[in-house]
């Protein structure tokens, strides 16, 4: 275990916080609330949303800008969706400040208000509906397939970095369209973007389904969502798709001309994913000696360690590890060439484990001789020795079976810890002492959801897709029920 990592099993949170902060990934900002995205944390980030943003070209989409405050007045047009958002909205009232000149220093110049107060976007329905009103005129402007990369900003009283800022990082699709299936389809399309992206780069087993409607996003008549288990039994819920109906539509009159020739009202989608995918990939894969990066999504792939005595040693052994270093990268991987003479290659091993890099390479005087080089693997901590003449093709292979590692332990975790009941002092027992996914009946009532979650804290998190119609009775209030439902504790 990594000595300045608290135990993962001791203290979960803490050993979050720690992992954050000593992996690099991420600091608190002097602005409460907010977080500073440190250079590695931003590599990883970037890699994430370039995969993303292929997979969000493939399917149509083009990336756009909209602008950062809206005014008041349009949240008042969707009722739900300002009830949604109104506690965690940052309002700018003045536009200028100036000097009291009574020692005090800055204030708010009084006579600087706006006329029309504006919200710092918490996201960005209003101000997108507003402006498609101008673009869509007839069936011949849609679909709309518009996706944009921002920041926004909800009021979070407790914040944990990644997993809750106030302000944090996202992307957002927006789309609209002719038909109701068309916008369905949509919705539906996203969501499996979303999950194949969580299993297929971040190596997270997802379960797919419908939000219920205490869960449902503000102003959508249906969220689609992806939710994944974390190590310590609580689910993340990594992508929401919502289909929104005519709404937003209605709320700021978008309407077009349809093929025959009647006026109808736009059919809505949006979706988003956020920095909240950073705090998953940590919690469902890293471990006491710190990060555990898939490697798709590690922005070092391959690091290589020189471990020499004198720089007559060092300039043989960076003539084949800078060779080394270019057959890879040739071959698609992201490699370091660590050769620093600032640090030890014990440090610099720690260093790397620390921040997750799959695979190192080291290399010293003897490999030299004997024409090999160690290779270690960073999800088991084991290593082998390569002869020279295989380690392309040996390193190749290695990401694909680390990728591939790495997926079948979390999926196996996750599969260890779902259960099934139809006792509620079993359900209660599971959630509180046991941790993890629960499937069980349920009643269909927000009421009785609501008395779940307060008796337990464990939320419907889904409705799952493949949960198959089962006659049963509600874990909580013995009601009919048609199927099981997944309840967890969750972040």
């Amino acid at each position: 275990m990594a000595k300045f990592l608290t135990n993962r099993e001791e203290n979960y949170s803490q050993w979050y916080n720690d992992l954050v902060i000593k992996a690099d990934l991420a600091e608190n900002s002097a602005v409460r609330g907010c977080m500073v995205i440190k250079p590695y944390g931003y590599a990883i980030w970037e890699r994430i949303q370039a995969e993303l943003d292929k997979k969000f070209k493939a399917t149509g989409h083009v990336n756009a800008y909209f602008p950062l405050f809206i005014p008041k007045s349009f949240f008042s047009r969707e009722a739900s969706h300002v009830e949604g958002f109104a506690k965690e909205c940052a309002v700018v009232t003045h536009y200028r400040l100036k000097n009291d000149h009574t020692g005090k220093g800055v204030i708010v110049d009084p006579e600087a208000r706006l006329e029309e107060e504006l919200i710092v976007r918490p996201t960005s329905e209003t101000i997108i509906w507003n402006t498609y009103k101008n673009w869509i005129q007839s069936y011949r402007d849609l679909p709309i397939l518009v996706n944009q990369w921002a920041n926004v900003v909800r009021w979070e009283m407790r914040t944990r970095l990644f997993l809750r800022t106030a302000e944090f990082l996202w992307q957002e699709g927006h789309t609209a369209h002719a038909t109701r299936e068309e916008a369905v389809e949509e919705a539906e399309k996203m969501l499996n973007v979303y999950a194949d992206f969580a299993t297929n780069y971040m190596c997270i087993p997802v379960i797919k389904g419908r939000k219920s409607v205490n869960e449902r996003f503000a102003g959508a008549e249906e969220t689609l969502a992806i939710e994944a288990l974390m190590q310590d039994g609580k689910a993340l819920q990594a992508g929401t798709s919502h289909f929104l109906g005519q709404n937003f539509a209605k709320a700021f009159d978008v309407q077009f001309t349809n093929q025959e020739g009647k006026l109808d009202y736009v059919w809505a989608t949006s979706w988003g994913v956020s920095t909240r995918l950073m705090g998953a990939l940590i919690m469902a894969h890293s471990d006491n000696n710190g990060l555990v990066l898939p490697p798709r999504l590690a922005p070092i792939q391959v690091v290589i360690v020189p471990i020499y005595k004198g720089n007559d040693q060092l300039e043989k052994i960076s003539e084949l590890a800078l060779k080394l270093k270019s057959d890879l990268e040739n071959s698609g991987m992201t490699v370091k060439y660590d050769d620093r003479d600032t640090h030890k290659p014990g440090f610099k091993f720690a260093d790397y484990e620390l921040k997750g890099v799959p695979v190192r390479i080291a290399i010293g005087p003897r490999d030299i001789e004997q024409g090999t080089v160690e290779v270690a693997r960073r999800d088991t901590l084991t290593k082998e020795t390569i002869k020279t003449e295989n380690v392309i093709a040996h390193i190749k292979n290695l990401l694909e079976d680390i990728h591939n590692n790495i997926l079948q332990k979390a999926t196996t975790f996750r599969k260890e810890n779902t259960y099934y009941t139809d006792n509620w002092d079993e359900f209660r027992d599971i959630i509180e002492n046991k941790g993890g996914f629960v499937m069980a009946h349920w009643d269909g009532s927000p009421e009785t959801e609501e008395l779940i979650k307060d008796e337990t804290k464990a939320t419907i998190r889904v409705i799952p897709f493949d949960s198959p119609d089962e006659e049963g009775k509600c874990i909580r209030t013995g009601r009919p029920s048609e199927r099981r439902v997944l309840f967890a504790r969750a972040y």
